[in-house]
């Protein structure tokens, strides 16, 4: 028996645009091109497809049109649509991620950027239908689909994580770095009895891995920032900043498709308070205090630390001392200074684990 092919609706009225797009996909998809959007309804009433890539600048229907009526289609609305776009317009793709695209492709195509992006999304579809399937069968099979449910949010989260990394290739490590420096600081903040009843109240076996989607957000932040060979511009910074806002959309949709989780809960909380600030100046929502969750106070210590080591097309690293003294000065301003003491008891512990990835 053949192996199954995942079919690929490619909408572009470039025709050439079409015959590259189907040379780099025929060999592992079953690729449909066509040239129009009303050509790729009357292909939808005949093929069941799983993903489709939209021009957005087309003529007579655009692809902004066009998904606006396959979402109010119940038989469409859930089949995956990546923009394909030649515009480097920031409005443009927040307006088509608003509408329901899960992202988009630059013309002209980068064959592996093009596979890779396509490969993640199908696989993410398949890993969310699943989780759907089993948490509706959680009554007649209990420890069973549980288990299950459990090793499917571990791929799903591996999934992710890939994906993030890969849009943004100037932090390699970085995801699976801060959740280690977050593991320091809280063993050490469990031994000196630090923020004891808060810590008690947390499932810490979810909590730590559920780290690992504080950035999940960047996903919908284009190419051209986040690999910026530079500053960025203030208005670059402004898409930046929309990141813990996106990331914690993208969760809660997902929490609203595969009912409630421990684990998309506290992700939920890293990705919307990982860049507050102790003083209220951080962002998106400026709490201070207090007010930000301790997840919130955690990751922010070791994502600047991860930051101030680390290369950047921007800048080059600082030495591990120096990242240590802008962390102690940062005490109660960005950083809570409870939290600061703790990072002064391992900070030797964070070097270590940025040494055993750099090599």
């Amino acid at each position: 028996m053949s192996k199954y092919r995942n079919k690929i609706i490619m909408v572009d009225d470039n025709k050439t645009n079409l015959s590259q797009g189907k040379s780099i996909l025929s060999d592992y998809y079953e690729t449909y091109p066509v040239t129009s959007a009303a050509k790729m309804f009357e292909l939808l009433d005949n093929v069941s497809v799983d993903l489709i890539l939209l021009d957005v600048m087309m003529p007579e229907m655009d692809g902004f049109e066009a998904i606006k009526k396959l979402k109010a289609n119940d038989k469409f609305k859930n089949i995956p649509v990546i923009f394909l776009t030649s515009k480097d317009d920031k409005k443009s793709e927040l307006d088509g991620f608003n509408l329901g695209a899960i992202d988009y492709v630059s013309k002209p195509f980068s064959a592996p950027v093009l596979l890779k992006r396509i490969e993640n999304h199908l696989l993410l579809e398949k890993q969310r239908e699943e989780l759907i399937d089993w948490n509706e069968n959680l009554q007649e099979k209990v420890e069973e689909n549980t288990a299950k449910i459990i090793r499917l949010e571990g791929s799903l989260l591996s999934t992710i994580v890939e994906l993030v990394e890969f849009r943004d290739s100037n932090t390699g490590g970085h995801i699976h770095r801060t959740q280690r420096y977050l593991e320091s600081l809280i063993e050490k903040m469990q031994e000196l009895g630090i923020y004891e009843e808060e810590l008690k109240q947390r499932d810490l076996n979810v909590l730590i891995p559920a780290s690992q989607l504080h950035d999940v957000g960047k996903i919908a932040i284009s190419d051209a920032i986040l690999n910026k060979p530079g500053k960025l511009s203030t208005e670059e910074f402004e898409i930046m900043k929309r990141h813990p806002t996106i990331g914690v959309e993208i969760l809660e949709g997902i929490r609203k498709n595969v009912g409630n989780s421990d684990f998309l809960y506290y992700a939920s909380i890293f990705a919307g308070t990982h860049q507050e600030k102790w003083d209220g100046t951080g962002y998106p929502l400026r709490l201070r205090g207090k007010e930000i969750p301790l997840e919130g106070r955690l990751m922010a210590i070791g994502d600047v630390y991860d930051a101030l080591i680390s290369k950047r097309p921007y800048k080059e690293p600082i030495a591990h001392e120096e990242a240590c003294k802008t962390i102690i000065e940062g005490s109660g301003t960005h950083f809570d200074p409870i939290l600061v003491d703790v990072f002064e008891h391992v900070s030797d512990k964070f070097k270590e684990i940025a040494e055993e990835y750099n090599n």
